[in-house]
């Protein structure tokens, strides 16, 4: 099943995406928006993948065309938005290129940070940032938006509780990084608003590809029109199961929470890179400078994940740009 959200009210309006992404149909007679479906995901999942069936089969009253224009965030804001780093080549990579200081039991305990859920970008916004000078980077990741988790959830149970799958652009300003991690507080201001591709889909919309609790997909990324990466998500080290757990070992987790990957990244470097920063460390190590410049405003970045010759999630193509300063008071 696919699903989407479109512009209309904070939280969007609800509708079901065909398997190709080329019609949708409203779901408001099943649920207004994806975040009370979601809170409902044991009364509303079976009538939505009815209508998705219907849809698909050409039988959907009031089906029209889908634009991914004009589709926010599948969750244009979240309860919670949980963001992993389970891609442990990435992490060594970093560590490696600028000489950090191994971080204790990261092959045992996940990490994971919680970032600002309250202002998601939708796959065609602009991404409007203050300053160049910030170290602007894109960050491609796969996610999972997950039903009640109750606190203390096995690995097992985390599992059960994945009702979504989501592709995102986690962009991040690299130049506040340093401080904010020193700090032992986590990311704030280089953390600005995630972006999302158009669609969220259920684990079996991907069928083989989705096997231990990860995306085994490529993750295809350009840069001003030229590949940057094609990562595969399956070289995860912890699974999404492990970070939802990981998560959820002192506290519940809403309905409609969001678990992110980290930067999906592949030992060998023959694939890329899916974010600026790892191909620069790359670069440190192989010639001893980084050599890749973080993006300007007018840059854009393309993210997206493909099966059997078409997309998934639909893409991420979005553009750079200058933040508007706020009036005087």
């Amino acid at each position: 099943m696919k699903l989407a959200s479109l512009n209309g009210g904070k939280d969007g309006r609800l509708v079901v995406v065909s398997r190709d992404l080329q019609r949708a149909v409203g779901a408001e007679a099943i649920a207004p928006t994806l975040l009370d479906a979601l809170e409902r995901w044991a009364e509303c999942e079976l009538r939505l993948q009815q209508l998705y069936t219907r849809l698909n089969a050409g039988q959907a009253d009031g089906a029209f065309t889908f634009d991914p224009h004009q589709a926010t965030a599948p969750l244009p804001r979240a309860p919670q938005w949980c963001d992993g780093s389970a891609f442990l080549n990435h992490g060594r990579l970093m560590e490696t290129a600028f000489n950090l200081a191994p971080i204790p039991d990261m092959e045992t305990i996940p990490l994971i940070y919680q970032g600002g859920s309250d202002d998601f970008l939708g796959a065609t916004d602009d991404v409007p940032l203050p300053d160049e000078s910030h170290g602007i980077d894109f960050e491609g990741e796969y996610g999972v938006i997950v039903d009640e988790v109750p606190l203390g959830a096995s690995a097992q149970l985390a599992r059960s509780r994945i009702a979504l799958l989501v592709q995102i652009n986690d962009v991040s300003l690299r130049s506040f990084g340093p401080r904010e991690m020193r700090t032992g507080f986590g990311f704030f201001q280089a953390k600005p608003s995630s972006s999302f591709a158009p669609v969220a889909v259920t684990p079996d919309e991907i069928g083989e590809h989705w096997r231990d609790a990860r995306v085994h997909l490529d993750l295809h990324v350009d840069c001003n029109g030229t590949w940057f990466g094609n990562p595969n998500g399956g070289e995860m080290h912890f699974g999404f199961d492990d970070l939802i757990a990981h998560a959820a070992a002192t506290r519940r987790l809403s309905a409609g929470t969001i678990i992110g990957s980290g930067t999906v990244s592949n030992a060998g470097g023959q694939k890329g890179s899916a974010c600026i920063a790892e191909r620069r460390a790359i670069e440190a190590i192989e010639h001893g400078a980084p050599k890749t410049p973080f993006m300007r405003f007018g840059d854009r970045v393309r993210m997206e994940a493909r099966r059997d010759g078409g997309t998934v999630f639909g893409a991420i193509d979005q553009r750079i740009v200058r933040a508007l300063t706020p009036p005087m008071a």
